[in-house]
């Protein structure tokens, strides 16, 4: 339901800093990772990428809601984040082709909302707090009883949560008379991955998280894809199975995200919590192997270890992130295999990075 009077509502760190605000659409908590997205467009593909699952989201920009939504432009069939804070909610919106406004969008979703918030404040906390566990509560529940609550959260650091956003059944999408016939696993995957693939002739079958290699390989596939994806990737212990024998066998891998991860853990590369992650539109990375920067769209809370990286002759670092020398790409010396940490398939305005799909149709091709 609506209301017509706004509650209030509070944020809830884990370290029991709280930030005061108003509630948006439905009253209730609801209990996740905070982060902040930098992002100053896009909040509804933000909202819908199952890589956020388990995570309160921070809006950096000032106004939210002000070009509603598209219902054509997700990136899943359902909101995933857990929560939303913001500065400023619009709750008239201006854009044409908007389907409905946001906080109908919100109340249908059952997404619970604060805005009214200090957010440069809070963000600014983040950044020298790092992430941390949050509880938005917007029904009036005593700060005693939601810290009590909040301390039983568990922590994102071996969380397995591909599970919560995987396909529980395999699909297919795009021309069943394509070219290239392309198996991939849904550790959480976005619905313009999708798209770019079949926009270069590929016929796609996406598979469960847990799907072993024998069921992808069923498919007969000209490739292997490893989809992005929420929580750590070290308890993905069948995907990480599913990366060995397909380099086993040297078949052409391409991985994004969460599956570039799971591809570093297959090669003995561990990975590790990042303080605060990267979340935003316009990350600066530089390609070491063509030497152009490229801006790109950044989604994680993990990285490979670059240390390990730099010490394992079999891989290559062909990315790094230009603002803290983090890796964001790597490939395999003797294998058909390349990962990035970042989503070449998002173009907030910058197309930088779309030519990795078309290396991936040009590793397979070879």
């Amino acid at each position: 339901m609506k209301y017509t009077t706004r509650q209030s509502a509070m944020l809830l760190l884990s370290d029991g800093t709280i930030f005061h605000g108003k509630s948006i659409g439905i009253s209730g908590t609801t209990f996740g990772e905070v982060c902040f997205n930098t992002g100053m467009t896009g909040y509804q593909e933000i909202f819908t990428d199952p890589s956020y699952f388990g995570q309160i989201m921070v809006a950096t920009n000032a106004h939210i809601g002000n070009y509603g939504v598209n219902e054509n432009e997700v990136e899943s069939s359902s909101i995933k984040i857990s929560g939303l804070v913001c500065k400023n909610f619009s709750f008239n919106y201006s854009r044409a082709d908007a389907s409905e406004s946001l906080e109908d969008y919100f109340i249908k979703e059952n997404l619970i909302c604060i805005s009214d918030v200090d957010t440069r404040a809070l963000v600014s906390y983040i950044r020298d707090n790092g992430a941390m566990n949050a509880v938005i509560c917007t029904d009036g529940t005593a700060v005693e009883v939601l810290k009590a609550a909040l301390a039983n959260v568990p922590d994102m650091k071996g969380l397995e949560l591909a599970s919560k956003v995987s396909t529980k059944e395999p699909y297919f999408y795009g021309d069943e008379n394509a070219t290239y016939k392309i198996s991939a696993l849904d550790l959480g995957i976005k619905a313009n991955i999708l798209r770019n693939l079949a926009k270069r002739d590929c016929y796609i079958k996406v598979f469960p998280f847990d799907s072993s290699y024998e069921d992808l390989a069923a498919f007969n596939p000209d490739g292997y894809f490893l989809s992005n994806g929420p929580g750590d990737p070290e308890p993905l212990s069948s995907a990480i199975q599913v990366a060995k024998e397909i380099l086993e066998d040297n078949k052409p891998l391409f991985g994004i995200c969460l599956g570039h991860q799971v591809i570093g853990l297959a090669n003995g590369v561990s990975t590790y919590k990042m303080f605060n992650g990267h979340r935003g539109i316009n990350h600066p990375v530089k390609n070491l192997i063509t030497g152009n920067g490229e801006i790109t769209s950044q989604n994680h809370g993990f990285a490979v270890s670059k240390e390990e990286l730099d010490n394992n002759p079999d891989l290559e670092i062909t990315h790094l992130h230009l603002n803290d020398g983090t890796v964001a790409g790597m490939r395999m010396k003797n294998k058909n295999c390349f990962s990035v940490q970042y989503h070449p398939e998002a173009s907030p305005g910058p197309h930088d990075s779309s030519y990795l799909f078309d290396q991936f149709i040009e590793n397979i091709k070879r």
